[in-house]
């Protein structure tokens, strides 16, 4: 698969799959990005905890993405979370691929229930992922844990304290600006790259449910992901979306969407 990627960069094709939710409540103003030939993942969610009902859309994303490698293409998964990512990795864990994880975002996601101030399940899933904390969803999936020496967080500019511990404590790679991601080589291997818009900058991306301070310029990511599309390890994507509802110019969805079509050639 890899190799495949490396002689046709330019001839990849996306498989696209929407699911249009915001942790287990439905976001149908996402629908709205949807192309034809996308799949969109709006299952009827049964009754249960949020973990349980959230899982019903994880399985859907893990289907989805093995089936889409196995055909040799590439899964690209757009929601309004970060807790999806752990479907499409479970999704390439399936079909064969043990990715190295780049997750750009503002926060660091790192949190378990002992270390959350808020309680808020999007803010825990790479540390899910890891194996740390709560593990309802991954089992739900059939997630292996992800060795942390495997994963880069790149900014993670507002994290808890406890959760900043985590981080290092752990053999998680932090870089704290993006713009040093590239100082050095990147991961051998295939690479599953996940982009929560909140990791630009405010001015540019300001539709965000979790607001960060500071964060890099559009055009500091766009020369990343330029970067990473062009080294023809990127396997899988994700995209952890701005609120439509704070949108009201259409400008957090226009600077990441054009990030998005950066890394993976066409949106």
């Amino acid at each position: 698969m890899l190799l495949m990627i490396k002689r046709k960069r330019d001839k990849v094709r996306n498989r696209f799959i929407l699911s249009p939710s915001f942790i287990d409540e439905a976001v149908p103003e996402l629908e709205s990005l949807a192309k034809p030939g996308w799949f969109i993942n709006n299952p009827s969610l049964p009754n249960g905890d949020r973990q349980f009902r959230m899982s019903a859309i994880h399985k859907i994303i893990a289907d989805f993405v093995s089936e889409t490698v196995c055909e040799n293409e590439r899964p690209v998964s757009i929601a309004g979370d970060c807790c999806t990512a752990i479907g499409v990795l479970a999704g390439l864990q399936r079909a064969g691929i043990d990715p190295n994880l780049i997750w750009f975002d503002a926060h660091g996601d790192f949190n378990t229930w002992e270390t959350t101030p808020s309680g808020f399940l999007g803010g825990m899933p790479l540390a899910m992922i890891v194996g740390k904390g709560e593990q309802t969803m991954p089992e739900a999936v059939g997630l292996r844990t992800l060795p942390e020496s495997q994963v880069i967080l790149t900014d993670a500019r507002d994290l808890d304290s406890g959760e900043r511990e985590l981080i290092t404590e752990s053999k998680v790679i932090h870089i704290n600006k993006s713009e040093t991601l590239l100082e050095n080589p990147l991961p051998d291997g295939p690479i599953y790259v996940h982009f929560d818009t909140d990791v630009v900058s405010l001015r540019e991306s300001p539709a965000q449910n979790y607001p960060a301070k500071g964060g890099p310029s559009s055009a500091v990511i766009k020369y990343i992901f330029s970067k990473l599309a062009q080294s023809g390890q990127v396997i899988a994507v994700s995209l952890s979306s701005w609120n439509p509802k704070l949108d009201k110019d259409n400008k957090s969805e226009k600077v990441s969407m054009s990030l998005l079509q950066t890394l993976v050639g066409h949106v």
